[in-house]
């Protein structure tokens, strides 16, 4: 950084353009004063060094760190230009989150929940991810590796329990609709560190585990718990939001038409990192760069559970014909 040089101050060198001041153009400047300016430019000069280069290097459409801009949908994009290796976080209100959700036929072949490694032990302490969920969400302390009691709320029924095996920890999106929605495109870690997703707690949730066998792999078309909807729905679009998962069109719905009763509440997400790469199976070649394998047809595509493609979206699409030209293949 180049030394900051200040012209030398005149003791009449002041111009002041309000009216109210301008007895003071030719008044002689006071040893206070003027040591009091110096001070005041000293210290501007040196903020507008340390602030430029931050601004410049702030990607387009970012605000500075601590600013905020919001847009006209209602989201507020923080820059993450504080700590270099953050993710990206989002700030949008509730219901225009559900608007901007990307929507997408869903794609269930090829499912298998053993493509998404779970339970683990993340941090070597022990405890796996349901204990780490248990120990969290107890009402009371609770030790040991492996989570036998405490005290657990269920805010799906609004039942309290005791007993481990009372409670189960239900992946509020659930492994295989996250697979329907996008997952089915991951890596397998990205499998495993959303299924073991300790990052935000509105991923995972101890809950009564036969409400949670009642919901299995349905979305809010299909299942919302008794209780505390809106909870329910901020946590899901959250989910969605955090893993760039779509929604399909029933769902979408649902979402907004629950959320127009709720609070218009600000959600704040911190994007997880996604990596494409082969979901399994298969002998097609190709899947460099994060695209999926390519095959001969679409069929044998989705026998293999890749597709769909959109143009102008996937480099997949430009692999196979897209016959009635609806710029989609492999739907």
């Amino acid at each position: 950084m180049r030394p900051v040089t200040l012209a030398p101050l005149r003791r009449y060198d002041v111009s002041v353009q309000h009216p109210s001041m301008n007895h003071l153009e030719d008044t002689p400047m006071q040893p206070s004063m003027l040591k009091l300016l110096t001070r005041r430019l000293v210290t501007a000069a040196a903020a507008t060094l340390v602030a430029a280069p931050l601004l410049a290097s702030a990607p387009t459409g970012m605000t500075a760190p601590g600013a905020a801009d919001a847009t006209s949908e209602g989201a507020v994009v923080t820059s993450p230009i504080a700590t270099a290796s953050a993710a990206a976080q989002v700030q949008v209100r509730l219901r225009a989150a559900i608007r901007n959700l990307p929507v997408a036929a869903e794609t269930p072949a090829g499912y298998a929940r053993s493509k998404f490694r779970h339970w683990i032990d993340a941090d070597g302490d022990c405890q796996d991810t349901r204990d780490e969920v248990l120990k969290a969400e107890s009402r009371v302390a609770v030790s040991g590796c492996d989570i036998r009691r405490g005290k657990w709320f269920s805010y799906y029924d609004r039942r309290t329990w005791t007993l481990a095996t009372d409670v189960d920890i239900d992946h509020v999106v659930a492994l295989k609709e996250a697979w329907d929605s996008g997952a089915k495109r991951w890596n397998a870690d990205t499998r495993k560190r959303f299924a073991n997703d300790l990052g935000d707690k509105r991923s995972l949730v101890a809950v009564t585990d036969n409400v949670n066998q009642s919901k299995s792999d349905r979305d809010p078309a299909e299942w919302l718990p008794r209780y505390s909807k809106c909870r329910y729905v901020a946590e899901w679009t959250a989910v969605k939001i955090r893993w760039s998962l779509k929604v399909n069109r029933a769902e979408k719905a649902k979402l907004a038409k629950v959320a127009s009763g709720c609070r218009n509440v600000v959600l704040t997400v911190r994007k997880a990192a996604i990596r494409t790469g082969t979901s399994g199976g298969g002998t097609g070649g190709g899947g460099g760069g994060g695209t999926d394998p390519r095959y001969g047809t679409c069929t044998e595509a989705k026998s293999h559970g890749y597709g769909p493609y959109y143009q102008g979206q996937d480099e997949e699409y430009y692999w196979y014909d897209d016959r009635d030209n609806d710029g989609v293949v492999c739907e």
